[in-house]
């Protein structure tokens, strides 16, 4: 009789620290897989297809668009006033003032995981990088 009690005790003081080093495993794996993937392109893409878009894997970054901005000078500076050929592009889109790489996801992920998507991107990219996201 004192046999069974006994283990039967003993098993039930070992649940919570059983239950305990398991979420502190599944910690550590997610601290790992924290620590293996940076911000850069390839390591982002992957990252956020784990997360957003596993099954079919469709999220992509391609660079941020850099176009020189052209300005239109008056008579008095005596400049060049000819411009050829001129494109009017967003603000964002200029040198130095646009984003530095973009990332295109699926329509259905921006509709139902756009904070997800958002706090993913911050916690992996460089503090000094500035994204956009569109719409496949």
């Amino acid at each position: 009789m004192r046999k069974p009690v006994l283990t039967a005790y003993l098993q039930a003081l070992l649940v919570p620290i059983s239950q305990l080093h398991y979420t502190w495993l599944q910690k550590r794996l997610d601290d790992w897989y924290v620590l293996n993937h940076t911000g850069k392109v390839f390591s982002l893409r992957n990252v956020l297809n784990d997360k957003l878009d596993v099954a079919s894997r469709r999220i992509y970054i391609t660079d941020g668009n850099a176009f020189p901005r052209k300005y239109i000078y008056t008579r008095a500076e005596k400049k060049p006033v000819f411009l050829g050929k001129l494109f009017i592009y967003q603000n964002s889109e200029y040198l130095n003032t646009g984003v530095d790489f973009i990332v295109f996801v699926p329509q259905e992920v921006i509709d139902t995981k756009i904070n997800e998507l958002h706090s993913q991107i911050r916690k992996y990219k460089l503090a000094s990088k500035r994204y956009q996201i569109r719409p496949i």
